[in-house]
C-alpha cells in the first residue's frame, strides 16, 4: 500500500454520513477499498446503503472535497452496488454510536432472512426496554423506521435491517 493510498484511506474513512453525522463512512461499512490503479491514479470504492439512497451524491462530493483539499487531484470515486451493502457491515462501535445518538441499531440480518416473524422488537436506545412498538415504517431517513417505547414513552428511530 503506497503512502498516498494510506493517506487517502485515513481521510475518507472519517468522512461523516450526511444523514447520521455521528457515523463515518468506515463505521457504516460503505468504504470498501482505496487502491492504486494500474495507471497510478487512486480509486476509492464505496457501496451505498441502497441504490436510491439520497446521500449518494453528497457522500461522493464530500469524499472528492476532502481528498482534493489534501492535495490529491487524480482520484476516482467509484460507487459499486455488488455485493449489495448490508447492515451487517455496520461496525460494533457504530452500533454503540447509534444508541448514544438515540437510534436503535439494526439486528443482524441472518435472523430476518430465515423468518421475518423472528425479528425482535427494537430495544429502546434510552432505557434499553424491548417493550417497544413500531409506529411508522418511515423514519427521519429512508433507512429508519419510527418506534415508541412503552416503558419510558419516548419516541425513537430504528435503523432498518437490510
Amino acid at each position: 500500500m503506497t503512502s498516498a493510498v494510506r493517506e487517502i484511506h485515513e481521510l475518507v474513512k472519517d468522512v461523516p454520513d450526511p444523514e447520521i453525522p455521528v457515523l463515518t463512512l468506515s463505521d457504516l461499512g460503505i468504504l470498501r477499498t482505496v487502491e492504486s490503479a494500474a495507471d497510478g491514479h487512486i480509486v476509492v470504492t464505496l457501496t451505498p446503503t441502497y441504490s436510491g439512497c439520497p446521500a449518494i451524491d453528497p457522500i461522493r462530493d464530500e469524499v472528492k472535497r476532502v481528498v482534493a483539499d489534501a492535495g490529491h487531484e487524480n482520484v476516482e470515486i467509484r460507487m459499486v452496488l455488488a455485493p449489495a451493502w448490508t447492515t451487517d457491515w455496520i461496525s460494533e462501535e457504530a452500533r454503540e454510536k447509534l444508541r448514544a445518538y438515540g437510534i436503535a441499531p439494526p439486528d443482524p440480518t441472518a435472523a430476518h432472512a430465515r423468518c421475518p416473524l423472528l425479528a425482535r422488537p427494537a430495544r429502546c436506545p434510552r432505557c434499553s426496554s424491548q417493550d417497544t412498538r413500531e409506529v411508522s415504517a418511515f423514519g427521519s431517513t429512508p433507512c429508519q423506521s419510527q418506534h415508541v417505547c412503552n416503558d419510558c414513552l419516548e419516541p425513537f428511530d430504528r435503523f432498518k435491517s437490510i
